[in-house]
């Protein structure tokens, strides 16, 4: 009775997985399958399941258009917004762990609960004035109030987690608290820094409004670049397909890259040491 038990838990677990699977993988095939096809079979009803593989559009993505120039400025931004975000959240994610208070975590977080059209319109009129429209500059900054929330929130359960005696026996060998963040905190909660800066650079690497409306064209990412395909009577959606497929292949990469590291720091911040 036991073994039937064991046996329905295991099938149970499989379909369950297989259904994750398919639903998180059958689109990502679907955009694949699509940037392999011309633009009229990508949208032909019944779908067409089997065709002839064409990498025109892929072709003409690179031969087309300055993509390559696309890709710097959105790796520009990427990293350097998620550069600045850890440099300013993880100091704040050790005081408000080392404080036990909750309030700024609470109040940084507002800043993604709001829609990014509420900054638009300031920052718009704020860096036109400074100058900065149009600049790199201008893209790190605004999509650091993407990047730096996510970041703080990532750290605060892996700072909390590490024992408090740790941080006060460096302390009391003289250690000051800056160097107690640098030399005993951070090497204690790398595999949660590296979850943050890869969920942080892939937050700035998607997101669109700020490089549309604040960005120019010696600027423009990839993200708004895809914007292009689509138009007011119709959309390309073979270079459309393809653009995706390349615009997340480094997110993707970035993780398979990390491996076990990323879900190790997932999980190391769950429970409180």
């Amino acid at each position: 009775m036991v073994t039937a038990r064991v046996r329905v838990a295991r099938v149970t677990q499989t379909l369950e997985v297989a259904l994750v699977c398919a639903v998180v993988l059958i689109p990502v095939a679907w955009m694949i399958a699509s940037s392999l096809k011309h633009s009229v079979e990508v949208t032909r009803y019944p779908p067409v399941l089997l065709f002839t593989p064409t990498l025109d559009n892929f072709s003409q993505l690179f031969t087309m258009l300055p993509f390559f120039d696309y890709f710097v400025n959105s790796l520009v931004v990427a990293v350097g917004s998620t550069a600045l975000g850890l440099l300013l959240a993880v100091p704040a994610a050790f005081a408000i762990s080392w404080h036990r208070v909750s309030w700024p975590a609470t109040f940084v977080l507002f800043t993604r609960m709001a829609p990014g059209t509420l900054f638009v319109l300031p920052w718009f009129i704020l860096f036109t004035k400074l100058g900065l429209i149009g600049t790199h500059s201008v893209l790190i900054l605004t999509h650091t109030v993407v990047t730096m929330p996510l970041i703080l929130w990532v750290m605060l359960p892996h700072f909390d987690s590490v024992p408090r005696s740790i941080f006060e026996s460096a302390l009391i060998d003289g250690c000051r608290q800056f160097d107690c963040l640098l030399r005993v905190a951070v090497p204690l909660v790398t595999p949660g820094l590296t979850v943050a800066a890869i969920l942080a650079f892939i937050s700035s690497w998607n997101f669109f409004l700020f490089a549309l409306v604040l960005g120019g064209i010696d600027t423009k990412t990839l993200i708004v670049l895809s914007f292009n395909f689509v138009g007011e009577g119709s959309t390309d959606w073979g270079r459309l397909m393809a653009a995706a497929v390349v615009i997340s292949a480094p997110p993707i990469l970035m993780i398979f890259a990390a491996g076990r590291g990323l879900i190790g720091g997932l999980t190391n911040g769950a429970v409180k040491e």
